[in-house]
């Protein structure tokens, strides 16, 4: 399950706007570059993009951000990913009268995608409902939190890889 925002499009600080503008952030850890999307300005991240084309190979891409069908409209073209992923679909927040700022909006629909498989999810927004209802699940579950400035990085992806190549393993 992969989340967008602080994920793929960064929330960049002001200090790093002059750096990322140029392919990378103040750090140089994250290339990408900024693009509207549907008038709103995006930094997305052309590492985040790699990192998740290389966990394709052992991951089902599924996109799990109040984007939901959009991602597919905006991000395979914009940073070469595959097209037409799986997404989730989320209650309207005024509907489940929950805050949509935190990553315990999505439970109900990450738990019935998922139906007792093994689930990776990577989010900038993770908080205790999503640990609690992970130590809950019967089948393996791995959280990545994110900084939402960085977003999926070397570091995340390697969590990532050793957790799904450490259940083929197992299994």
């Amino acid at each position: 399950m992969v989340d967008i925002d602080g994920v793929i499009s960064l929330f960049l600080r002001t200090q790093a706007l002059a750096g990322a503008a140029a392919g990378a952030a103040a750090d140089g850890a994250v290339e990408g570059s900024f693009h509207s999307i549907e008038g709103i300005p995006h930094f997305l991240s052309s590492t985040a993009a790699a990192h998740l084309l290389d966990l394709g190979e052992l991951f089902e891409l599924v996109w799990a951000s109040g984007w939901e069908e959009r991602a597919n409209e905006h991000l395979p073209h914009l940073l070469g990913l595959p097209p037409r992923l799986p997404f989730l679909r989320f209650l309207d927040p005024s509907a489940r009268g929950q805050r949509q700022t935190r990553g315990h909006w999505k439970l109900a629909a990450i738990d019935a995608y998922a139906r007792g498989r093994p689930l990776a999810w990577v989010d900038d927004a993770l908080d205790e409902a999503c640990s609690a209802w992970a130590d809950r699940r019967g089948a393996p579950t791995l959280l990545v939190q994110t900084i939402p400035e960085l977003g999926l990085t070397r570091r995340e992806a390697q969590v990532l890889r050793e957790w799904a190549t450490g259940l083929a393993s197992a299994g």
